[in-house]
């Protein structure tokens, strides 16, 4: 059993995805800080500074009305916080929107060379005028 562990620990793909999963937990920071940091401040002086995280609705008046959310915890009060669920959509929205962003801005960085083209029977990339691919060596039409 051990055996088939490392064969299975060693495997490319499970390295690479181990390698992802890191390497996306540390983007994620990346872009959290971006967008606490820098896109909603100024999102939240265009709006007012409005904050949604203390809206909730009491789900049970017979032990009073609370002042606040904070307050109606304190108690014990039954209420729906829908206020955080409205923060946590808006933040994955602008979270979406950066992450889109990013990731146009890279793959317009990543724009293919006019020079070349994809080989149609395999995944080579090779000069325009070629007529023959350099990866599987079928011939080609010439351009």
């Amino acid at each position: 059993m051990l055996k088939e562990f490392k064969e299975f620990i060693a495997r490319a793909n499970v390295i690479d995805l181990a390698v992802a999963v890191i390497i996306g937990a540390a983007f994620g920071k990346i872009v959290t800080s971006l967008v606490e940091g820098i896109i909603m401040p100024p999102i939240g002086m265009l709006l007012g500074k409005v904050d949604f995280s203390s809206l909730f609705l009491v789900l049970d008046h017979s032990k009073g009305v609370p002042a606040s959310l904070a307050d109606a915890k304190a108690k014990g009060i039954p209420v729906v916080s829908y206020g955080a669920f409205i923060n946590d959509i808006v933040n994955f929205l602008i979270i979406a929107i950066v992450i889109f962003l990013l990731i146009k801005a890279v793959n317009r960085m990543r724009r293919k060379d006019p020079s070349m083209k994809d080989c149609p029977h395999c995944p080579t990339a090779i000069p325009i005028a070629a007529t023959r691919c350099s990866g599987c060596c079928v011939e080609l039409q010439a351009a």
